[in-house]
């Protein structure tokens, strides 16, 4: 491996800004790191609210990555027949020394075939539709299996970069990210997990989000019928 750490988050349309701007803040500050944003274009690409960010390479141009992580977002689903996609997916994550994911972007790692029989995190929703392509599930914060490395939902995504930060760096230096960021949670609500939500809440959440869980649940059939 080269003295430069090349790590690449797949940004796509839709995307949940925070799974893949939270644990890129964390790894571009370790020494030697360059963060590729990777699209099939450098056209702008709309976020899952709406503000757009900027690709800085193709799958094209990419260059090999030691890391490469795949965030999560309301877009996945078109992910899963998107065979330009899935084949970056599948080449980078050949070769790259660390192949990880952050919230339902393990799915995406999943359709690549990338995750069979490898035990995977994924946010607290979406994780049992980690078993439709081989995946263990595994409902814990971070989750390491091998080279793969995988965060929870979201917010997860800063201790798995933290945790990543210590794997390649040292903990020294993770540490001292964490204190840079002042990265110290103090939630005002003990609602970030079904658990400490309770049942009414985690039911009402639910409900909202069937016709998102539907739509996904007809990508990955269709997928599956290719």
């Amino acid at each position: 491996m080269s003295n430069t750490l090349h790590i690449g988050f797949l940004l796509f349309p839709h995307v949940t800004q925070l799974d893949l701007t939270g644990p890129a803040q964390v790894l571009g500050r370790m020494p030697g790191a360059q963060v590729h944003l990777v699209w099939k274009t450098r056209d702008p690409v709309p976020t899952d609210v709406g503000f757009t960010i900027n690709p800085t390479a193709t799958f094209a141009d990419c260059p090999p990555l030691d890391v490469l992580c795949v965030p999560g977002g309301f877009g996945i689903e078109r992910l899963f027949g998107d065979d330009d996609t899935l084949a970056f997916l599948r080449r980078q994550g050949a070769q790259a020394r660390y192949v990880t994911s952050v919230c339902n972007g393990s799915l995406v790692l999943g359709a690549a075939g990338l995750l069979a029989g490898y035990r995977s995190a994924c946010h607290w929703m979406w994780l049992p539709f980690l078993e439709r392509f081989g995946a263990v599930p595994v409902a814990e914060r971070i989750v390491r299996d091998r080279n793969r490395i995988s965060g929870g939902g979201v917010t997860a995504g800063i201790d798995f970069g933290l945790a990543l930060a210590a794997e390649l760096a040292g903990e020294d230096v993770a540490r001292t990210i964490q204190l840079a960021l002042e990265y110290d949670p103090q939630p005002p609500f003990a609602a970030g997990s079904p658990e400490g939500a309770g049942p009414e809440l985690v039911a009402r959440y639910r409900a909202s989000m069937v016709p998102r869980l539907a739509q996904v649940e007809a990508a990955m059939a269709a997928m599956v019928e290719l």
